[in-house]
């Protein structure tokens, strides 16, 4: 009977420790956002910007754009972009909002509604996630190269290379986080990777909470929320219904996460407590 008790005791303690966080759905949009893979949310505006990327990911075809949600979710704009290809992550500095597309960089100035510039990345086949620092440097990922550029003033090289699964990345500091398949790496100021954590699933946004704890997305439709010592919680699981949790985006002000679901075309929102 003692070691009974001793194993109900242990599994009832495995069970608060997996339930220290969780996610409470606020709202969903229609499903009238085309392909979304990216949100990001400009709290100066108050406004959710979403990519669209059209018919598919990987077609060159001109009719990708980005969308603008109202923070409850019932406005939304889904032309307020529009000519670009197969734009995924986003990035902001000031009033410039940078979308990775294909093989370029978009650069958007938000208040004038238009792309102003195109940087094309040499080499480029995949670009996916983007990510900017606090002084206006563009990190953007390639995931079928495996390289990350860098852009500053305008002008990109290749940063790092050979990362497998590469895909999310966000600036910290002078600190790069970096998901690799189902590792998140550290890359510090001199470039030296250090692994952070390891999922169950391959890794797709990467989001900080604010207090050095991270939520991460798996496309196939999971939200995991990693604390610093390197332990992970499955907080979302959507993959049976078929819905996507692509490029995350995390409010820490008002601790919202808000989730592109990609296929389902829609974007939701969900309160972190």
């Amino acid at each position: 009977m003692k070691y009974i008790l001793i194993a109900i005791l242990f599994i009832f303690t495995l069970n608060v420790r997996a339930q220290k966080h969780k996610l409470i759905k606020l709202w969903e949009t229609d499903s009238i956002i085309d392909l979304p893979e990216s949100v990001l949310l400009d709290s100066t505006r108050h406004v959710i910007y979403a990519s669209q990327m059209g018919i598919n990911p990987n077609d060159k075809d001109g009719i990708g754009g980005i969308a603008k949600i109202s923070l409850n979710g019932k406005d939304i704009d889904t032309s307020w972009i529009t000519g670009l290809n197969s734009p995924k992550g986003l990035g902001r500095y000031n009033n410039k909002l940078y979308a990775a597309d294909l093989t370029d960089v978009d650069v958007i100035d938000i208040d004038k509604s238009k792309v102003e510039k195109i940087i094309p990345i040499e080499g480029a086949k995949f670009l996916n996630d983007i990510t900017v620092s606090e002084d206006g440097i563009v990190y953007v990922s390639d995931s079928q190269t495996h390289k990350i550029h860098r852009i500053e003033n305008g002008i990109p090289a290749v940063y790092l290379e050979n990362i497998d699964g590469l895909n999310g990345l966000k600036v910290i500091g002078t600190d790069l986080y970096i998901a690799g398949g189902k590792i998140i790496w550290k890359a510090d100021s001199k470039k030296k990777l250090t692994k952070v954590t390891e999922l169950p699933n391959s890794i797709d946004g990467v989001e900080p909470v604010g207090n050095g704890d991270f939520l991460y997305s798996s496309w196939g439709g999971y939200i995991y929320y990693g604390s610093k010592d390197g332990t992970n919680e499955l907080l979302l699981d959507t993959h049976i219904e078929k819905k996507n949790s692509a490029d995350i985006n995390y409010d820490p002000a008002k601790h919202i996460l808000y989730i592109p679901t990609f296929w389902k075309k829609s974007v939701a929102a969900y309160r972190l407590e």
